[in-house]
């Protein structure tokens, strides 16, 4: 089932938590909410920032864009979850499974990037706050916007078609809730060894090397707000970052536990396995994009202002 007469695969079947009937049922409740949680939060702050011409600066541009990318990453994958939660056994076409992973992976490497971006643009602000203006002009931070974007999707580009290439053979059932880019790996039945390599290439240019960039902006963030002499001055300083580490941390350690971690070379056990690290990426996929807009506001006084000051007009015009 699920080929062709000439044995090409047609469809994989999602196994997700078919095997916990209650936790379906759980689970399917929980992540609607979050999901409903995720477009609205996100929405808002998207909202607020278009709205509030005081918000319009590379920080808010960086922050808006970090907003829409959660709501696509989330909107790519989450339904699908949703979708498996109601069936024992979900069938995705191979076509549709491998747009799935594209606009996941893509989503999701350029969020690495554009964190990288966010931390240059800390540490401009906070090593050099009188030649700001000049140096995030818009011909700086545009193109670092549009930048974070073609990465991502290039590198989902080739991640992609490097495995839509490969041969499944009669192996089309994944231990997942969606179609991740691992758990098809595991499903060919060829040498993945080309796919091993481009997808340490991948993890070095969008997981590594922003990582780097952050971790360098920071050492000069951290050294730059110990020579403030006022107390008071250094909290004003480290607030403006502390959300974007705050985030980081969550995206990052996250994303290392999934990827970065040994896996077990033991079959006893497997499946139980890739249940387990499937909950972790369902905790990445929406527990992340539900904080960040939290993270954002709470930590924002301009952000609160903008909230506050957009639905006084709204509540006035109604008034009206």
């Amino acid at each position: 089932m699920g080929k062709t007469n000439d044995s090409t695969l047609t469809e994989f079947v999602l196994v997700g938590l078919s095997a916990y009937p209650k936790l379906q049922t759980v689970f399917f409740v929980l992540v609607l909410w979050m999901y409903l949680m995720i477009l609205l939060g996100n929405g808002i702050l998207i909202s607020v920032i278009l709205y509030d011409p005081h918000l319009h600066t590379p920080m808010y541009l960086f922050l808006c864009n970090l907003s829409f990318l959660d709501i696509c990453y989330t909107s790519s994958s989450v339904p699908l979850i949703l979708d498996s939660f109601l069936t024992v056994r979900k069938r995705v076409s191979f076509a549709g499974c491998m747009v799935q992973m594209f606009l996941s992976f893509a989503m999701g490497a350029t969020e690495c990037v554009l964190l990288g971006m966010m931390a240059l643009d800390r540490y401009v602000a906070i090593c050099y706050p009188l030649r700001y203006p000049v140096i995030m002009s818009k011909g700086a931070y545009v193109p670092m916007v549009v930048g974070s974007w073609v990465a991502g999707i290039v590198d989902s580009v080739v991640q992609t078609s490097l495995a839509m290439q490969l041969p499944f053979c009669a192996k089309n059932v994944i231990n997942h809730f969606v179609c991740e880019i691992l758990a098809i790996l595991k499903l060919s039945c060829a040498d993945i060894s080309i796919n091993i390599i481009s997808m340490a290439g991948s993890n070095l240019i969008v997981l590594v090397i922003p990582l780097l960039v952050i971790s360098i902006s920071y050492i000069f963030i951290v050294a730059a707000i110990l020579r403030i002499p006022s107390t008071e001055g250094k909290h004003k300083a480290f607030s403006t970052c502390s959300a974007h580490l705050t985030v980081v941390i969550i995206f990052y350690g996250t994303i290392f536990f999934m990827y970065a971690k040994p896996k077990s070379k033991s079959s006893v056990g497997t499946d139980n396995q890739d249940i387990i690290e499937g909950l972790i990426s369902l905790f990445y996929g929406v527990m992340t994009p539900v904080l960040n807009p939290l993270i954002y506001s709470l930590r924002n006084k301009d952000v609160k202002a903008a909230v506050k000051n957009m639905l006084g007009r709204k509540n006035c015009s109604d008034g009206i």
